[in-house]
């Protein structure tokens, strides 16, 4: 008596449930053929550029790891440019790694180097507090100047 079947169906309560812990985001391999569409569709992506032969590459990896499983609001991406030479051409990276930060489709931080653990946080926190829409203001009057400076080139006034 008062023993149930372990077969027997269970009535779960919505206080059954665990809340979900905190997704942890691996790091996403970065192709020619995604890299566009992972720049789209997320506001913020780190980009690692590095190759196997590298062994500053193969230092700062784990660090970049432990930094994507930290920071699950931004996507970290890693650029083999062995691979992927089209993608590191066409971002001019001549060094490895080189680490390059982009925030709605701009391009906030691009250097070469392998960053210790401190500085990639602070990185990490200063990109999440920049002023996007300032950043894009910036860059429609540049792009207005740019404009201007071309409709008159050639003439003198």
């Amino acid at each position: 008596m008062g023993r149930e079947c372990p077969s027997a169906p269970r009535r779960f309560s919505n206080d059954s449930f665990q809340p979900l812990r905190k997704r942890i985001m691996p790091t996403v391999e970065l192709t020619k053929d995604n890299f566009e569409a992972t720049m789209n569709d997320n506001d913020t992506v780190i980009v690692d550029f590095w190759a196997e032969w590298c062994g500053p590459c193969r230092v700062f990896g784990p660090t970049f790891e432990e930094a994507s499983e930290k920071h699950s609001d931004i996507i970290f991406g890693k650029v083999d440019t062995e691979a992927q030479s089209e993608l590191a051409g066409f971002f001019k990276v001549r060094s490895i790694p080189t680490l390059m930060v982009f925030r709605e489709n701009v391009v906030l931080y691009s250097e070469a180097g392998a960053l210790p653990p401190e500085t990639l946080e602070t990185l990490i926190s200063q990109i999440k507090e920049v002023d996007m829409e300032d950043v894009h203001r910036q860059i429609a009057e540049q792009d207005t100047d740019d404009d201007h400076e071309h409709d008159h080139a050639g003439h003198s006034h």
